[in-house]
């Protein structure tokens, strides 16, 4: 049964601690959670979307329990892409500040993962030509596209108010969890 205490992590744990403890609770989290009316064309957005929902609050707990500069995050969530416009990402469920509610592929980090279908890891955002400054606050970014079939189907994006935040550790655990969010999805 699903309980808030799958939100909870232990203070000061390492990022693969961290991380370990997120892709877990996703596995439990979503299990059997597959049981949407469909809707057609919007469907597939409506599908994913209380997976991505309970993968944003994971991710936000878990970089917030990790020692700094991991807990000065200050957005985590999810853009997946429009199902009017495939060449458009809209605002998915997230922590953190309102947020641009539209991203064209190609423009700012979010759209630039999605359209190259790579992890992009920003250590300072004020040096990245096209930064879409939606949060003034945020100093670094790592965007994780999320493939289905080959095909993007949304992007992880994760930004913190402190440059040089994320790292190797962080690409690796949060692309596991684009690739579990890729199967454990209805898209």
């Amino acid at each position: 049964m699903v309980h808030a205490n799958a939100s909870n992590f232990m203070e000061n744990i390492t990022k693969k601690e961290a991380y370990t403890q997120v892709l877990e609770q996703a596995e439990a989290l979503f299990d059997g959670q597959r049981n949407w009316v469909n809707y057609p064309k919007i469907s597939s957005l409506i599908l994913a979307i209380s997976n991505l929902a309970n993968a944003a609050s994971l991710i936000w707990h878990a970089q917030k329990s990790m020692p700094y500069p991991s807990n000065e995050t200050n957005w985590t969530g999810f853009y997946v892409v429009d199902p009017v416009n495939d060449k458009q990402l809209i605002l998915g469920p997230f922590m953190g500040k309102v947020a641009c509610q539209t991203i064209v592929f190609g423009q700012g980090v979010c759209g630039k993962a999605a359209q190259a279908k790579e992890t992009i890891v920003v250590p300072d955002v004020n040096a990245f030509p096209g930064h879409i400054a939606c949060d003034g606050d945020t100093n670094s970014e790592i965007v994780v596209p999320i493939l289905h079939k080959d095909k993007v189907v949304g992007v992880i994006d994760c930004d913190s108010a402190v440059a040089n935040t994320f790292d190797g550790d962080d690409r690796e655990y949060l692309e596991k969890l684009a690739d579990f969010l890729s199967s454990a999805c209805n898209w």
